[in-house]
């Protein structure tokens, strides 16, 4: 495909997930760099959405930011429960790494970034990853989070100008993902729960101004903060959770972000 004088070569991978085969759809910029690589993850609340919802931020980022993106396709539940999504991610992740010097990528610049579950993914991702050891991760950027399954920091809905997503419906998503209330407080599935975040890469965290959920990213970016990890966060005043997944500013955000975490480092002696 083209896009004005950028082509993009995308392409349609299986790989084996972690309960099931799973689906991706690559994008990569048609150039002879070898470019970083970003992983993205689509919203749905866990229980639905697909690859196509982030087809606008996938071509800008594969675009813009010059990357080999991944879009992942992971399980949904209520079929597939926690962690089973999460770790479709880390598979996938395997997966890019594995198939790196194929595609001219570099598995040493490797980004994340979701929207709404997505975003969830993205964070839990860079913790998993940093606890694994296997990978190490440069950048994240998580585009109106889910990140508090037992939903204590909800903002105020009247005080909101139409939100398009009521708090009812998150805690249903929740009730779909966790098979057990306990895993509401993993560190794995509620980052802003969790007291090991220093080691996490540098983030960008779009905030949704009408969202219910603003609270408890901002306050995600407060502790990120305090545990070392640079971060950056934009408040979209007038956008709906829903709308901040394909709004053209939180886009070239998201692009600007990656650009200069992903970006190659100089040769010696030129720097």
């Amino acid at each position: 495909m083209s896009s004005g004088e950028t082509s993009l070569n995308v392409e349609d991978v299986v790989i084996e997930g972690h309960a099931q085969t799973i689906s991706a759809r690559t994008y990569r910029h048609v150039t002879d760099d070898i470019l970083p690589i970003v992983l993205l993850f689509h919203g749905g609340g866990f229980v639905g959405g697909s690859i196509h919802d982030v087809n606008l931020a996938a071509v800008s980022i594969a675009c813009s930011t010059r990357a080999w993106v991944i879009s992942v396709a992971y399980s949904l539940s209520p079929t597939f429960p926690f962690p089973a999504a999460l770790e479709d991610g880390y598979l996938s992740l395997r997966w890019a790494v594995a198939h790196a010097h194929e595609n001219g990528a570099d598995p040493k610049r490797i980004g994340v970034a979701g929207h709404d579950a997505g975003g969830n993914l993205a964070t839990c991702l860079a913790a998993m990853a940093r606890d694994r050891s296997e990978f190490r991760l440069s950048a994240q950027v998580l585009l109106a989070p889910l990140l508090d399954p037992s939903m204590t920091r909800v903002g105020d809905p009247s005080s909101l100008d139409e939100s398009d997503h009521e708090a009812h419906l998150h805690a249903s998503n929740y009730a779909a993902y966790f098979r057990n209330i306990s895993q509401r407080l993993h560190p794995y599935a509620a980052p802003i729960e969790s007291r090991r975040l220093a080691g996490l890469p540098p983030a960008l965290i779009a905030i949704a101004g009408n969202d219910v959920l603003h609270v408890e990213a901002e306050k995600y970016c407060c502790e990120l903060i305090a545990a070392g990890v640079p971060t950056e966060a934009v408040r979209y005043k007038e956008v709906s959770h829903n709308a901040l997944g394909s709004d053209r500013r939180a886009i070239d955000h998201m692009v600007e972000f990656l650009r200069r975490r992903l970006e190659a480092p100089l040769p010696p002696g030129l720097g």
